[in-house]
C-alpha cells in the first residue's frame, strides 16, 4: 500500500521500489480493494524479495518491522514505519492501516520537497 501511495501521490516525481524481507506469495486481496476504493490500483504487484543493491540504490528505505533481517549502508535514511500487520484482517481494519500509511506517506512527500499530485 505505501508503495501504491508513493506512486500516485508523487506523479513520478519518486522512484519506488517495494519489496520485504519475508515477502507473502502475493499481494493482501484486501489491501487490493482497500486501495482500490481510493482509486489506486496495486492488484498487478508482485511480492519481492528486499535485496543489498535496492537499499543501498535508494536515498530513503521505509521499512516496517524487518530489524536486522534489512541490509544496511551508512549514509541512507531509514525510517522504521510500526504499523499494524494487514495479513488476515477485515476490510474496515485494513481500511485503517490504509489511511494511517497515506499520511505517513504524505509526511514523507512533504519532507522531501515533493508536492502531492492529488488529494
Amino acid at each position: 500500500m505505501a508503495a501504491g501511495f508513493l506512486s500516485a501521490l508523487s506523479g513520478g516525481a519518486v522512484e519506488v521500489r517495494s519489496a520485504g524481507s519475508m515477502p507473502a506469495d502475493m499481494v493482501n486481496p484486501v489491501a487490493v480493494e482497500a486501495m482500490a476504493e481510493l482509486g489506486i490500483d496495486i492488484g498487478a504487484e508482485q511480492p519481492k524479495i528486499l535485496t543489498a543493491e535496492a537499499v543501498q540504490s535508494s536515498d530513503v528505505v521505509v521499512t516496517m518491522g524487518c530489524g536486522d533481517a534489512c541490509p544496511y549502508f551508512p549514509g541512507t535514511r531509514y525510517e522504521d514505519w510500526v504499523l499494524e500487520d494487514p495479513a488476515g484482517q477485515g476490510i474496515e481494519s485494513v481500511r485503517l492501516i490504509r489511511d494511517e500509511i497515506r499520511g505517513r506517506i504524505l509526511g514523507l512527500l512533504d519532507e522531501l520537497g515533493v508536492a502531492p499530485t492529488r488529494a
